[in-house]
């Protein structure tokens, strides 16, 4: 039994970590310090290496034409002209602002002018509303009377 507890103590979660972390450090480190045999491959005059070098260099060259060519440039567009057209409704805000001013301007004027007036100016115009609704009444009666004789 202590031999199974021992073995569970050396191959933990932490151990097994440490482990992985160190093999990917050194993974990392092959990578930034070449091996001798790429060193002797690109500093000699062998014309695989002088082709490999030409390769790596198509190859870059078309992955940036490709990234470049893959671009949204509509998205990019349009993007600009809807921040252009937020740094330009500020404007609009005034000049709505100006005219709700206005209107409230107006409409007080129209109320104080309503105030101003005097009695016989309103007695003439409700005679005017009731003439005015009299000829209507006349004019369906006629209507109804003219659909009624055609009958």
């Amino acid at each position: 039994m202590e031999i199974q507890q021992s073995w569970r103590l050396r191959f933990s979660y932490k151990t097994a970590t440490i482990v992985l972390m160190i093999m990917n450090a050194l993974f990392l480190f092959r990578g930034f310090f070449p091996s001798a045999s790429t060193r002797t491959k690109l500093s000699s005059n062998h014309p695989n290496s002088v082709s490999s070098n030409s390769v790596d260099s198509k190859y870059i060259r078309e992955s940036e034409e490709i990234r470049l060519a893959m671009r949204p440039l509509e998205l990019i567009k349009r993007v600009r002209e809807i921040e252009q057209e937020a740094y330009a409704e500020p404007e609009a805000d005034q000049e709505k602002e100006s005219k709700q001013t206005a209107a409230i301007d107006l409409s007080k004027r129209l109320k104080d002018f309503r105030a101003f007036n005097d009695a016989a100016s309103l007695k003439a115009l409700e005679e005017w509303r009731k003439r005015k609704m009299e000829r209507a009444k006349q004019r369906e009666l006629e209507k109804n009377g003219t659909a009624v004789s055609q009958a």
